[in-house]
Order: structure tokens, then C-alpha cells, then sequence
């Protein structure tokens, strides 16, 4: 759906493809896995490789087995957003900015949203806060069993001489018991080649750098019973994680599983990003999707990775489960504005 809406808007894109490596005998099963999900979803060119046929595509890349996913491709998203922007607007739609949510509240078949400059009226609120998802829930008195916990992803940019080692998109292979994919490489449309992220717990819920930090966000996360319960099952990890966003010796160590020839010559810090990861009552780091419901509301809790690359998708999916939800009058009155 993106390559049709890149293509209909002229934004520039590339089908760059993605090489996964598996580079220990216990990571073929999953590799396996991988392949066979990517056969049942409908991929027609994915392939196994072997060593050598790694080589093929990625001639730097160490790795015992992996699979190319020619259908991968790369994109800038900032257009696909500014693209997104433009059609709200020519739409009759406005975006605005600077009107953070303070409350929510039933008006008859209506729905108040209070912010810091002003009130909205609104027939259908859906709540797709990310970082804030739960907070906006709770506003609602949304029954919910899970915390939104901010994990910031550190990346480190190739420099000229770096970018040579990888020619297009290089992933290890996830480890299923965990929501985070773990360090690879991506090349970007304008050029250059990003490399990460780690996944470190945030100390504030837009934590982008390493000092960030608010104590009610602290607080809020540190007070829930599945933090707990999850930091002492993924306590080593948690660790390993640490390490690497503060010794870029352990950044390069990891990288180098991928690609051996990188050392730390080849890195240059690059930016961070905030990811909204729900957390179950129950230590589960939640790995799809969640929504709830209250009066004229729909909350999106939960949206899984890749959001952003799926995001048409995931709207007509949103919408869809919307209008066969038994929310007061949502449904109704999205069939009305369709029809506009």
C-alpha cells in the first residue's frame, strides 16, 4: 500500500531489498521460521542463502545462513508525512498543533476534549497518543491492564568509508522473546547508512538523550506491577543494553557480528528515537496490537513495529475494527462521514 501511495504521489523510494543473517547454529530454526512466514504472507522472490550466497548480496556481511527479501525497500518518511498532512487538509481536515490533552468528557453523544488551547467537540475520538496512549486512556476511564514504558533506540551513522561495507538493508535475526530486533543496518534514501538501535528503558517518556528525565514518569512505570515483574526476567539484557549505550566499544562489538571489517573508526554518533512499548500487569512486553474501548472512543494502545512503513494499513485496519465495535454511535457516525 505504501509503494502504490509513493508512486501515485511521486515520492521517491527504493526496493533496496534485506538481507537477514543467522551467524550461529542456534538462530536456524527461527531463520527458518522467518523464511516460512515470508512464503505463507505472500513474498514471491524470498530465498535462503547460503554462506556464500550472503556474499552475493551483502560481500561484507558474516553469517552461517540467511534469506534476501528483495520486496524491502527504503523510504524518506518525512515526505510520506508531509504527504499525509497535505491530504487532511485538502480534505477539509486540520491538524493542530500545540493542544495537548488535558481531559476528556461524554456532551450527549458528543465527546469534550479539553486541551491547553481550548475545547473540541468531537462525534468520534480515536486515541492514537502513542507515548501518552494510556494516559489518554485512563482520561476516558478506559479499563486497562497495561503501562506504556518509553525504550530510546540509540543509532550510530557509517561514515563515508563505513558505508562501503553494506550496500543495502542487513538484519540479524530477532529473537522471538523479545519485541526489539536488535542493531542492524539501514541505508537511507538521501544516502549514508544508519547503524543500531539498542533498546534502553527511558527515564522520561519523550527520553530522547541519555540525561532526560521526569520522576512522575519514573514513578508512574516504577509503581506498576508488570515493571517488576519484567525487569527481573530481562534483567541481563537490560544490562547488555546499558553497556552498549554508554561504551561505543560494545556498540561497535555487536555490529561487528554483522559486519567484521567495521571498527569504531567507521561510527559516528547519530540520533535516538522513543519507542511506546505496552507492558502487560503481567511483565509481558505486549508484541501486537491492543486496543480498548470506552463511550464514543476508541483507544489504540498498541501498535507494533513497523508502524510507521504499515501505517495505511494499519489505519484501514483501525477503521475497520471500528466500525464493528459496539461503541455508542462510532460506527453510525463514520458511515455518515464516509458518505460526505
Amino acid at each position: 500500500m505504501l509503494i502504490s501511495f509513493c508512486q501515485e504521489h511521486d515520492i521517491a523510494y527504493e526496493m533496496c531489498g534485506k538481507v537477514i543473517v543467522a551467524t550461529t547454529e542456534a538462530q536456524l530454526p527461527q531463520l527458518d521460521k522467518l523464511y516460512t512466514r515470508g512464503i505463507e504472507n505472500g513474498l514471491e522472490h524470498v530465498r535462503l542463502l547460503s554462506s556464500e550466497g550472503i556474499h552475493e548480496f551483502e560481500p561484507h556481511a558474516a553469517g552461517i545462513r540467511g534469506i534476501h527479501v528483495p520486496e524491502t525497500g527504503i523510504v524518506d518518511y518525512k515526505q510520506v508525512a508531509r504527504k499525509y498532512a497535505e491530504i487532511v487538509g485538502s480534505r477539509g481536515g486540520s491538524i493542530l498543533l500545540g493542544h495537548e490533552v488535558i481531559g476528556l468528557r461524554p456532551y450527549g453523544s458528543r465527546t469534550i476534549i479539553e486541551t491547553t488551547s481550548g475545547a473540541i467537540s468531537a462525534g468520534v475520538v480515536i486515541n492514537c497518543a502513542g507515548l501518552q496512549s494510556d494516559r489518554v486512556s485512563r482520561m476516558a476511564r478506559a479499563a486497562l491492564d497495561l503501562r506504556i514504558i518509553p525504550f530510546r533506540g540509540e543509532y550510530y551513522d557509517l561514515t563515508p568509508v563505513g558505508c562501503r561495507y553494506v550496500k543495502g538493508l542487513l538484519y540479524p535475526v530477532p529473537d522471538p522473546e523479545f519485541p526489539f530486533l536488535g542493531v542492524h543496518f539501514t541505508r537511507r534514501l538521501s544516502g549514508g547508512v544508519e547503524a543500531g538501535p539498542n533498546a534502553v528503558l527511558a527515564l522520561k517518556r519523550e527520553g530522547y538523550s541519555k540525561r532526560s528525565f521526569n520522576l512522575m514518569d519514573v514513578a508512574e512505570y516504577a509503581t506498576f506491577p508488570g515493571f517488576w515483574k519484567m525487569a527481573s526476567k530481562q534483567f541481563l539484557r537490560s544490562i547488555d543494553e546499558y553497556h552498549r549505550s554508554w561504551s561505543k566499544a560494545a556498540f561497535v562489538r555487536s555490529l561487528q557480528s554483522l559486519v567484521p571489517e567495521l571498527t569504531g573508526d567507521h561510527l559516528v554518533p547519530g540520533g535516538s528515537g522513543v519507542r511506546a512499548q505496552a507492558l502487560g500487569s503481567q511483565g509481558s512486553l505486549l508484541d501486537d496490537f491492543r486496543f480498548t474501548y470506552t463511550a464514543g472512543m476508541m483507544h489504540v494502545c498498541n501498535v507494533p513495529s513497523p508502524a510507521a512503513t504499515a501505517s495505511l494499513a494499519i489505519g484501514r485496519y483501525i477503521v475497520d475494527s471500528l466500525l464493528k465495535s459496539d461503541c455508542t454511535n462510532l460506527a453510525e457516525l463514520l458511515r455518515l462521514q464516509s458518505t460526505r
